[in-house]
């Protein structure tokens, strides 16, 4: 099984993605976290020093917070030295100053060899549930424009492309080299769209309610399913003014959602009074994201 976890900026992605990861351990499935979030807090909520890739954090729990390294590895090692080498016949240019400016300033690269490398540990089926902590959404949606925004460019000059060799060795053009991209794109969306759940988080608050429609749309655009919507931080126990305010300003927005997209499942993650940090309050939220099956995981 993979997950993702989507939605804006600070909605508590990365909360209920751990806090999953969590319970599928519990369940004593082999879980491994992962996080592509360029700030990423997958260690800081579980409380993990330890630096390997993947980490492990207790019994069928491991996480790994993968960044611009892994990236670049997996761009030399699908196309770093093929695109190169056709580059540095008429560029001069050193290849880590270009690997640099391949994985960290083309749009899209960087989720779209994420999206590879998730891939990739699914066919090993080393783990038997994978959860994905994205990036903020509409940075993570640019990996499906990646390709075609490169074909693109490349087809308005061809005479110039065209003719361009790998080298001596392998005499396989620029085209054929993005077209091979392209393809592996291709695999790697269609592996989203059929082998992936998407989870969505919220918060009820103005701004994260009118982003959910651009979001939704944009998903369904590139046939993405959406299984259920988690509304985060919302409050239960108004025992103050202060909590008093924000539960009134909360029931239209809840209102909202729970009739706009009555079709999902719907889970309501409570406000906690403190921060959801180490594995005995991740148990916590557990208890209210996954309701009675939290109550039947095997004691750890």
């Amino acid at each position: 099984m993979i997950t993702i976890f989507a939605g804006k900026g600070g909605v508590g992605k990365t909360t209920c993605a751990a806090t999953s990861a969590l319970h599928h351990s519990r369940l004593g499935e082999k879980t491994l976290a992962i996080s592509t979030d360029a700030t990423p807090s997958l260690s800081h909520i579980f409380g993990v020093t330890d630096n390997a890739k993947p980490a492990r954090v207790k019994e069928n729990l491991y996480i790994s917070e993968l960044g611009l390294r892994e990236v670049k590895e997996m761009w030399d090692r699908k196309f770093g030295r093929e695109v190169y080498e056709v580059f540095s016949s008429f560029v001069s240019i050193e290849y880590e100053d270009f690997l640099e400016f391949m994985t960290s300033l083309l749009p899209g690269m960087f989720d779209e060899f994420m999206v590879d490398y998730i891939r990739e540990l699914d066919l090993a089926s080393e783990y038997e549930t994978i959860i994905w902590d994205t990036a903020p959404l509409g940075q993570t949606l640019t990996l499906l424009q990646t390709p075609t925004l490169v074909m693109r460019h490349l087809r308005m000059a061809p005479r110039i492309y065209s003719k361009l060799k790998r080298g001596q060795k392998i005499k396989e053009s620029l085209m054929d080299i993005i077209e091979r991209w392209h393809e592996l794109s291709e695999t790697n969306i269609d592996f989203l769209r059929y082998q992936v759940g998407f989870i969505m988080v919220t918060i009820p608050e103005a701004l994260a309610i009118e982003q959910l429609d651009g979001v939704f749309s944009e998903l369904n655009k590139f046939g993405f399913k959406v299984g259920e919507l988690i509304v985060n931080n919302v409050v239960r126990n108004a025992d103050s003014d202060f909590l008093l305010t924000r539960a009134k300003e909360q029931t239209g927005y809840l209102k909202y959602i729970r009739e706009k997209f009555a079709y999902l499942k719907i889970t309501e993650l409570p406000m906690f009074p403190y921060e959801l940090k180490g594995l005995e309050r991740l148990k916590e939220a557990e208890k209210s994201l996954f309701g009675s099956a939290a109550e039947v995981v095997a004691k750890d």
